[in-house]
């Protein structure tokens, strides 16, 4: 992951676009990647958006890169590292909705309603 770091701020360095990568910026594009990842999947089945034809499958490959890129920098700027933040979460969802609680559930709405 660092080494992805790495690349991206040596990519934006060389166009000199730091100026425009404010933490603000990072998060906003982010959020415009993502429903560009989403628009792949608009309006197919659940079915079809599990057996994407070539041409969606590598649009999703290139939302899945700009994403993957903006969240590297956004996280770059703070010295954060994504993967670590990630187990942390993923420790802190495991405490948050244990398996015995919500298995099956298709949501955590269950430990919501409990309390």
């Amino acid at each position: 992951m660092k080494s992805l770091q790495n690349q991206v701020a040596a990519f934006a360095k060389e166009r000199d676009w730091e100026k425009y990568h404010s933490p603000k910026n990072l998060a906003m594009a982010l959020s415009v990647e993502a429903s560009e990842l989403l628009e792949i999947f608009l309006w197919l089945t659940d079915k079809e958006s599990q057996d994407l034809p070539e041409d969606k499958l590598n649009g999703l490959k290139e939302e899945i890169g700009d994403v993957m890129i903006y969240l590297a920098n956004l996280a770059n700027k703070f010295g954060l590292d994504p993967i670590e933040c990630a187990r942390e979460k993923l420790e802190i969802n495991k405490r948050k909705y244990p398996a015995n609680l919500v298995r099956g559930s298709g949501s955590a709405t269950i430990l919501y309603t409990q309390s």
